[in-house]
């Protein structure tokens, strides 16, 4: 009986209950259907009211409350979801923003601290690499000139346990001004996750659209086409400049003392640690070094085990630089992540690296074929990998070595180069720039210095890549007398006749900084039509739309050569395109006593620089100079209107790593002030010491000395020989007088 008195209460609550909800429902005021003023287009910018408030937990921050009030204070931005798995460029990046240029946009850092968003000072390597971008061609002040954006926000660290990490980025990055949803945005990340599992996927916030470039990615959660694999590189990785490659010489044996070598951490648990754990196998302490330790991280000692103390004892016993440079192979295990900072370390050794890291997507694999500088093992096949790196024949372990060399001077020895790599690849992607040959990116002086547009509008070849398509400089050249004078003098007339006589010339030009209303038009000089060019603010290596030739021969309109010095210097420069060939040479040298770099006019056995006066140079160079070089470098020769040819010495040797040429001439190539034409700088103190200025300003920017001391000076056949002229083929070389 009370048991049926229970069965009807409960009965009753629950039908009480009903007819309440029922009764609430009626009487509730209802909403207006906000919804249907919408239009289709406008989807994509209604509220989500998706609980996505819970992506911006972070570990050992309580979770705050949520209201949609709350929501409304922020600013929204359309596409705020979750990362988008199924991003490609054609659906997640908006390429009519590059149709005029490829420029980079950078969020103000007085912007960001304005708005609250910089709570957190920013770690140093990221520092750098947002002063690489702002010192860059690449970029802009104006957003809406901007191809690419990149946040302020520093994203390079994302393990909670790491100092460097940012909290609170999801709130930080829905309030950027131009995010949204993240399109058009690159994101930087070197670590992902944290202890024990180390998911890559785990940033603590979500990328939306954005194009991530993170280090230690694997292949299948890579989006092809869309992210960049990154590569992992120390704090103190150079910012400029950079450490060249180990192997400085083709050298032999081919084979080193080692085989194969590794000194590094053991993971005695956790993630990694299936790899590290086995590799002691490969150690036969002969031929093969593979030692271990288990002292790192605070408690160590908590997972000591009965191989501890064995694998500390043989570590101790080599050095990590001798067992690199002495090695022929190293082994690149995973660390705790997919990446390892031994990688890049094994490549500037020339130490052939043998990965075990399945999965990993090595750094800018979009574009750098890897099989030709690495050997590839399996972490589940750990014992097959002796037998492979024994059966790699000696003619590849030298091809091999060769391309760990180009690779990482041309893409990771600098964090600017790193960053500019990034760069070109996704410029590379779009649809108004032509992607280049993948022998272009694999080859010295690689992708960075070799601008597509160049060869594309004027069809030429590259000044470094003949050699490559089997091709040969043409058999002629355009003249270009740079000019400041507004009359037109007896010296410049006789050069004039000189240059004419040349069967190799094409056409003569004198740019001019005379005021001709920037007109440019043709004038008759000693019986001969030359194009004057004016206007374009007394720059002399301005790419001038005149020029059809690749060999361009720059003169000074007070130089003194003749037809035979100018046919003999071309004849030279036809088998060193890549080179400036020319007369008037000078040197640099390291002063102890003043902690800095001199210039130097004297005439001694060395020399560094062909000075442009009096030269030959590939057209292209024209093109690095002004649209390749930091902006830093062109103003400072702006401001000192001077040191124009040492900069352009400075990039030649930078791209080519060779020095310049000299040929023969006559000792003096300028004459003396006459005639009542205004006096040579070259003999005023204050431009010399101005010129040494610039030198070491260029160096800063540069962040090495790129010049490159030479002995080397060609001269004709039986030049000076006691025989008589009439056998040699340059006769007026010697009648003329000094």
């Amino acid at each position: 009986m009370q048991a049926k008195k229970r069965f009807i209460l409960i009965w009753l609550i629950v039908i009480l209950f009903i007819l309440v909800m029922c009764l609430l429902k009626t009487t509730r005021k209802p909403e207006p259907l906000l919804h249907l003023t919408y239009n289709v287009k406008d989807v994509e910018n209604l509220p989500s009211f998706i609980d996505d408030w819970h992506q911006s937990l972070e570990v050992g921050r309580p979770p705050a409350a949520k209201t949609y009030e709350a929501r409304q204070q922020v600013p929204y931005h359309s596409s705020h979801r979750k990362t988008n798995k199924n991003c490609r460029m054609e659906t997640c990046f908006d390429s009519s923003r590059c149709e005029n240029d490829f420029r980079v946009f950078v969020y103000p850092l007085s912007e960001l601290e304005t708005s609250g968003l910089m709570t957190s000072t920013r770690s140093v390597l990221y520092q750098k690499m947002l002063d690489i971008i702002v010192e860059s061609r690449y970029y802009t002040d104006e957003y809406t000139k901007a191809c690419v954006f990149v946040i302020a926000i520093d994203t390079l660290d994302r393990d909670p346990l790491s100092p460097d990490y940012l909290r609170n980025i999801p709130m930080k990055m829905q309030r950027l001004r131009h995010w949204n949803g993240g399109r058009n945005h690159l994101i930087f990340n070197l670590y992902s996750g944290s202890w024990p599992d180390y998911n890559e996927d785990d940033l603590g916030f979500h990328t939306g659209d954005a194009i991530l470039a993170k280090a230690s990615m694997s292949v299948t959660n890579k989006r092809p086409g869309f992210d960049i694999s990154f590569p992992l590189f120390h704090k103190k990785h150079p910012e400029r400049g950079g450490e060249p490659g180990f192997v400085h010489s083709n050298t032999y044996p081919i084979t080193k003392n080692y085989k194969l070598a590794f000194k590094g951490k053991r993971y005695v648990l956790g993630s990694g640690s299936e790899t590290r754990n086995s590799i002691f196998h490969l150690h036969n302490g002969k031929d093969t070094i593979v030692v271990t330790t288990c002292k790192h991280g605070k408690n160590w000692k908590d997972a000591h085990d009965e191989r501890c103390d064995v694998d500390n004892t043989l570590y101790e016993k080599y050095d990590y630089g001798s067992l690199l440079k002495n090695s022929t192979f190293c082994l690149v295990p995973r660390g705790r992540r997919l990446g390892s900072y031994r990688f890049l370390e094994a490549l500037q050794a020339g130490c052939i690296p043998v990965l075990l890291s399945n999965n990993w997507a090595l750094p800018f694999d979009e574009v750098i074929d890897w099989n030709k500088a690495v050997i590839w093992a399996d972490e589940r096949l750990l014992f097959q990998v002796p037998e492979v790196i024994h059966s790699i024949s000696e003619t590849k372990l030298f091809a091999l070595r060769q391309q760990t060399q180009i690779l990482w001077e041309q893409y990771f020895n600098t964090i600017e180069k790193i960053v500019f790599t990034t760069f070109e690849i996704i410029k590379e992607r779009l649809p108004k720039f032509q992607s280049r040959d993948g022998i272009v990116w694999n080859t010295s002086p690689g992708a960075l210095v070799s601008q597509h547009s160049f060869t594309e509008y004027l069809n030429f070849n590259l000044p470094f890549n003949y050699h490559l398509f089997g091709k040969q400089p043409t058999s002629n050249f355009t003249v270009v007398i740079f000019s400041q004078h507004n009359s037109l003098n007896t010296p410049l007339y006789r050069l004039v006749r000189n240059i004419a006589a040349s069967k190799y010339l094409t056409q003569i030009i004198i740019n001019s900084c005379a005021d001709n209303n920037g007109k440019s038009g043709y004038q008759k000089i000693a019986g001969i039509q030359i194009l004057v060019s004016s206007g374009n603010g007394c720059r002399r290596f301005e790419p001038l739309p005149f020029i059809k030739t690749e060999a361009i021969l720059s003169l000074d309109d007070d130089v003194v050569l003749t037809t035979d010095e100018i046919d003999f210097a071309f004849h030279v420069w036809q088998s060193f395109p890549d080179r400036i060939v020319g007369f008037p040479a000078r040197s640099h040298y390291w002063d102890n006593s003043k902690d800095s770099w001199l210039y130097t006019s004297k005439w001694t056995n060395e020399y560094s620089i062909i000075l442009t006066g009096a030269a030959f140079y590939h057209q292209y160079y024209n093109t690095l100079y002004t649209q390749w070089l930091s902006p830093l470098l062109i103003k400072t020769v702006e401001q000192s209107h001077n040191c124009e040819d040492i900069l352009m010495n400075f990039l030649v040797s930078h791209v080519t790593r060779r020095p310049p040429i000299k040929v023969s001439q006559r000792k003096h190539y300028k004459e003396q002030a006459n005639n009542g034409m205004p006096k040579s700088p070259w003999n005023d103190p204050d431009h010399f010491m101005q010129r040494q200025t610039c030198l070491n300003t260029f160096v800063v920017l540069f962040g090495y000395m790129p010049l490159l001391q030479s002995s080397v000076r060609f001269d004709p056949i039986l030049f000076k020989d006691p025989v008589s002229n009439f056998r040699k083929k340059y006769k007026q070389i010697e009648l003329v007088s000094n």
